[in-house]
């Protein structure tokens, strides 16, 4: 969407502040022995506190409030009764909601209490390209651009990034235009970044595997070449200078 009246920035600014809200209390909740499905109820709680409802239930009827991804697990992961967290899983979170007809999207990937299978590294890179991308985008920038300097970073530290996903445009639903915001150059991409646009940007940044592809669940999606991923995202405002960062509440690049 557009930001064309103070009304739409205050529906951006709720809808935004309880999914980064929601994010940044599930992060701290999260501890070994509980089981994905604890922590997605932990959220849904705090959702449904300020009136917001699951945007991947709502879009896609997703089974969970919560996408909740574990070790070699990239995105989508079904919350589960039967996944228990332990020490050092490296865990991806994704918060999308709808709240009074506007819609935002965080995610943050983080590993749990002690680095002892050594992913604090692709965590910490994943952050530091989203912070980079974010900084470089205003009006009249390329979208392919963006997709350019994630891609150099990811290099730069050894790691690759996800060819079939990316962020997208949200606002007044879950993916609008842009849609494929990618974390590659695209020479064929024209487009670009539009002052007061809506967007939810993302990294993809993995050890091994170029692109995700869906496991027989439905959702979950693993890398063609295994290995592991870090995710981080947050839904920002297209300004002529510094983007407005919605989700800044969450913290993740702190």
């Amino acid at each position: 969407m557009s930001i064309s009246k103070e009304s739409e920035l205050l529906g951006m600014q709720k809808a935004s502040n309880a999914v980064a809200y929601t994010l940044k209390q599930m992060i701290n909740y999260a501890q070994p022995g509980m089981t994905t499905k604890e922590l997605d109820n932990y959220g849904a709680k705090i959702l449904s506190d300020f009136g917001a409802k699951s945007a991947p239930y709502l879009t896609y009827g997703f089974p969970g409030w919560n996408c909740i991804s574990v070790n070699n697990e990239f995105c989508h992961g079904i919350p589960s009764e039967k996944r228990i967290l332990q020490e050092g899983d490296l865990i991806n979170v994704d918060v999308s909601a709808e709240l009074n007809g506007f819609w935002s999207d965080n995610g943050a990937s983080f590993v749990l209490g002690k680095d002892i299978n050594q992913h604090q590294k692709l965590v910490d890179a994943s952050k530091e390209i989203l912070r980079k991308a974010i900084s470089n985008i205003k009006g009249g920038i390329k979208i392919s651009d963006i997709g350019h300097i994630m891609e150099t970073e990811a290099k730069k530290r050894g790691f690759k990034v996800i060819k079939n996903l990316g962020g997208h445009g949200i606002g007044r639903s879950l993916h609008e235009q842009p849609d494929e915001i990618m974390n590659y150059k695209n020479r064929f991409d024209q487009r670009r970044f539009k002052k007061n646009s809506v967007v939810a940007i993302e990294t993809f940044i993995s050890t091994t595997s170029t692109y995700a592809t869906e496991l027989n669940d439905g959702w979950t999606m693993v890398g063609n070449k295994g290995g592991y991923m870090a995710q981080h995202e947050h839904t920002i405002i297209v300004t002529d200078g510094e983007p407005i960062i919605l989700t800044k509440a969450n913290k993740i690049l702190n």
